[in-house]
């Protein structure tokens, strides 16, 4: 054995046991490996899990607040104020920026993440050159996956799709746009998804974010999903509007987005600062068999002027203005947090003998414990190469 994490319980197994690494790899899962290793470490009883999994976030844009102020709380003027910024986004900029939040991920325990990083007029595809960069520099901590991004609209802008075509054969893993900034929402739905039949990769669209019953995109796009075979390959973000539509047809298109099985993702941060508390309904859709995913989105900016790349913080701030609080509804959570968002992205997350050695571990017994009291997480490894750690807190003046 390489390394031997001793003492720690599954979420599925919550008696204690040892997991043996070798070459990367999980080799064993025993109540005690009678063998030795060359290195070994004491779990102390913490819940051991895959890591986190960040699937919607904007590393190209996080930490620009002090650039653009913070007044007006609009997703109007949040959007104005970066797309003057980003002209002058430099690829040394971005990536500073974004290893900053990267790190802060990894040592709340995060080990896949998927960022939009925006492909147009204004960025051009400097951002993408800084972020596949970054994602080469840390992937032996992370797995960085990029998502090439129409964020201000795609039709009216003539070689749009280029670019993206073009970020997609650097190494973009995933396309996505945002129909609410375009002339043509529906057009822009058949584009973004036509380059993603062409590349073969999954797609991601920012849609309905808004209080208005009216008009909403997720019918068309649920329609030419199902239409051009590509359901199981498309996750959603925000859709606040499904909250302020009448129940039935909040219904209608929740069954419609379960037969498209279409991700639908919440977040928490962003979507109570600029929609005041409106989300779309993660619980009942889960419910319903869909799959659901809570993320991050921005990251001090003029979107979310607050955060700190903790996603086991949005579980709690979700269970709390939902009322989650029995221990089914915080498994629900919880899978929201790795699961779910790991098999919208098409990775694996388990802890099983022959799966890469991607182990964080998590001062608390059990799930629901981890969420209810935010507790720590306090060290990792990624194919078994451990990444970080952080010391348990100890009181130097006890009572």
């Amino acid at each position: 054995m390489d390394l031997i994490i001793r003492n720690v319980r599954l979420a599925s197994r919550p008696a204690p046991l040892d997991i043996g690494i070798v070459a990367g790899r999980i080799a064993a899962l025993q109540p005690r490996i009678a063998s030795a290793a060359a290195a070994e470490y004491d779990g102390g009883g913490c819940l051991a899990f895959p890591g986190f999994v960040e699937s919607h976030i904007h590393l190209d844009k996080a930490a620009t607040l002090h650039r653009c102020g913070t007044d007006g709380a609009s997703l109007a003027t949040a959007i104005k104020k970066i797309t003057e910024l980003k002209a002058g986004f430099t690829v040394q900029d971005v990536h500073d920026r974004g290893a900053r939040v990267l790190r802060e991920a990894v040592t709340h325990g995060t080990t896949i993440m998927q960022s939009f990083v925006e492909v147009d007029h204004a960025a051009g595809l400097r951002s993408m050159e800084a972020l596949l960069a970054l994602a080469a520099e840390a992937r032996h901590a992370i797995d960085l996956r990029l998502c090439a991004f129409a964020q201000d609209g795609l039709t009216q802008y003539p070689g749009g799709e280029a670019l993206l075509d073009e970020a997609l054969r650097l190494g973009a893993h995933s396309v996505g746009g945002c129909p609410y900034t375009d002339p043509d929402p529906e057009q822009q739905i058949r584009r973004i998804l036509a380059l993603a039949a062409k590349h073969g990769c999954n797609a991601d669209f920012h849609i309905d974010f808004d209080l208005d019953p009216t008009a909403s995109r997720l019918p068309y796009l649920i329609q030419h999903v199902i239409e051009t075979g590509y359901q199981g390959r498309v996750a959603i973000g925000h859709a606040t509007k499904l909250s302020v539509l009448p129940q039935d047809q909040q219904t209608a298109i929740l069954e419609g987005l379960l037969a498209a099985d279409i991700v639908l993702t919440a977040l928490p941060a962003t979507d109570l600062f600029l929609m005041r508390g409106a989300m779309a309904p993660l619980m009942r859709y889960a419910r319903m068999g869909g799959r659901c995913a809570l993320a991050t989105n921005n990251i001090v900016n003029p979107f979310t002027p607050f955060g700190d790349a903790n996603l086991l913080r949005m579980g709690n701030l979700f269970a709390n203005i939902t009322g989650a609080s029995s221990d089914a509804d915080l498994a629900t959570i919880w899978d929201m947090l790795t699961i779910s968002p790991a098999s919208s992205l098409g990775v694996p997350a388990t802890i099983a003998e022959g799966a890469p050695a991607d182990i964080v571990l998590i001062d608390a017994p059990d799930p629901a414990t981890a969420l209810r009291e935010l507790r720590p997480v306090l060290s990792g490894w990624k194919a078994g190469v451990w990444t970080f750690v952080r010391h348990r807190p100890e009181m130097k003046a006890p009572f």
